[in-house]
Order: C-alpha cells, then sequence, then structure tokens
C-alpha cells in the first residue's frame, strides 16, 4: 500500500488580491485605493482648518482657497499666468528632450560616448541649478531664453542619465541576432535599439517634466511679470497663504493631466509595452 506524501501548508503560496505581485488587479480595487489616497489628506486639511486648530495664516480652509482662486481667475487673470508658465515649462523640456534623449542613447549605446559625456554629465546633474541664475542672467539676461534656459538645465542631464540606463537593458542577444541577419551599427541603432528603448523614452520623459515644472518657481524669479511661479512668490510676500495653495492646486492638476496624457500616448504608440508591464 503506498503513502501519498503531502506538503506542508506552509509550502504553498496563498492567493492573495491586495499583494499580488505582477499579476491581475481589480480595476474597482485600484479607483478605490487612489481615491483614498486622495481623500485623506483633503478631509485631513478640511478638519484641521474648519475646527480652527491652525490660524488661517498658516493653513486656510478649502472654502477660502476656493474663493481666492475664483477671484484669482476673475479678477487677476490667472489664465494668462497659467499660459505663461506652460509655454515655459513646454520650451524649456522640449528643447531638453530634443537634446538630452540622443545623448543617452549614445552613451548607453556606445562605449566612446559613455567616456566623453559621462565625466561632463555625472559632474554638472550635481550642481544646483540655482547656483546657475546669476551666470545665466550675466550671460542671456532677463527675457524668457533666461527661464527656459533654467527649466532645461534642470532636465537634460536626467534624461540623458535615464535613457543611457534604459539602454543598457536591451538585451544583447537583441543585437547579437540583429549582427546575424547582416545589419550593420547603423542599423542596430536605428532598428534595434531606439525601437526597443522607445518606452522607456516615453516613460522617462513622464517622470522628468514633473522636475520641469519644479524649477519653474526658480525659473520665474527672474524678472518676471507673470506666471504661477510669479503669483507663488507675490502672494507669499504679502501672507496670502490661501492663493499660494490654490497656485500649487493648479499646477498639480496640470501634472496630473499631463501624466494621464503621457500614460494615455503611451498606451498608443507602445501596446506591446504595456503588456509586457501589465
Amino acid at each position: 500500500m503506498t503513502k501519498t506524501l503531502s506538503l506542508p501548508k506552509e509550502g504553498y503560496l496563498q492567493p492573495s488580491v491586495f499583494w499580488s505581485i505582477r499579476q491581475e488587479f481589480p480595476r474597482w480595487l485600484s479607483i478605490l485605493l487612489s481615491t483614498t489616497a486622495i481623500a485623506i489628506p483633503l478631509i485631513t486639511w478640511a478638519i484641521i482648518s474648519y475646527a480652527g486648530l491652525v490660524t488661517p495664516l498658516f493653513l486656510p480652509t478649502p472654502t477660502a482657497v476656493i474663493e481666492a482662486g475664483t477671484r484669482m481667475l476673475l479678477e487677476e487673470n490667472l489664465i494668462v499666468d497659467i499660459f505663461a508658465s506652460s509655454v515655459r515649462v513646454a520650451a524649456g523640456f522640449i528643447v531638453a528632450a530634443i537634446i538630452g534623449v540622443p545623448i543617452g542613447i549614445l552613451m548607453g549605446t556606445f562605449h566612446s560616448m559613455q567616456s566623453l559625456f559621462s565625466p561632463i554629465v555625472g559632474t554638472v546633474r550635481y550642481m544646483p541649478v540655482v547656483a546657475f541664475v546669476p551666470l545665466i542672467i550675466i550671460w542671456i539676461g532677463l527675457g524668457e531664453e533666461a527661464k527656459t534656459l533654467i527649466i532645461f538645465l534642470g532636465v537634460v542631464l536626467y534624461n540623458a542619465m535615464m535613457v543611457a540606463d534604459a539602454v543598457k537593458f536591451i538585451p544583447d542577444e537583441m543585437i547579437n541576432v540583429a549582427y546575424t541577419l547582416g545589419m550593420n551599427r547603423r542599423d542596430v541603432l536605428f532598428r534595434v535599439i531606439v525601437p526597443g528603448v522607445f518606452p522607456s523614452i516615453l516613460d522617462t520623459l513622464r517622470v522628468n517634466i514633473s522636475g520641469a515644472w519644479n524649477y519653474l518657481v526658480i525659473a520665474e524669479l527672474i524678472a518676471s511679470q507673470n506666471g504661477l511661479g510669479f503669483k507663488i512668490i507675490q502672494a507669499q510676500r504679502f501672507l496670502q497663504t490661501d492663493k499660494v495653495l490654490f497656485c500649487i492646486g493648479v499646477i498639480g492638476f496640470i501634472g496630473l493631466v499631463i501624466d494621464f496624457g503621457l500614460k494615455y500616448l503611451s498606451k498608443i504608440l507602445t501596446p506591446w509595452a504595456e503588456r509586457v508591464r501589465g
């Protein structure tokens, strides 16, 4: 008579929805968790401010912030400031993408380019952009070019480094197969490496555009007469915390829209990458 060996229960992986690793996740639970993550800080803010636990100078109520924002939109031409800041961020970020992404591809593909650019990129990216502001003013002046350059400097090197790292994750087997099929170096670069790294490029741009908005306030310190950063600095001088919070909220909302937009663009342009991530 044969005996059946039974494994201990500890040997089995217990099923889990909440703690599943790279498995299907219910959409309703994803929406619930996202809503909770947004609702908890807002509810906490409302309770503290409406209860008067903190003076309105430091933390105004949500109602006061909305009223201040409404006045800014209707009476202070906040739409013009939103447009001005968006143009500055777009200009600096697009130039940073045009320059940073090709440098990153070259660094990740060729050891010669890695040796050429790595010392510069690795050194300059640790230098604070704020320290360059006096030099930028001397070199370029106080115009829009200076603001665009600050945003550009804040993002371009991170684009290059992240793209270079992404290129290195392309399997060597793919490159060897391309050589076996008769491709030359140019073909390997443009038909294997660039398409292979394209999803990572979109992810890099989606992540680093937040850095462009972070440098906006620094950029608009330079003789600005409009812009969300200018409004924040102006409101700070007069201790108008409600206006500061509203402008910060507007930047956050714009960033959220851009993030979802780039995610959607990535899903349309690189559906295979979405399936791999899923």
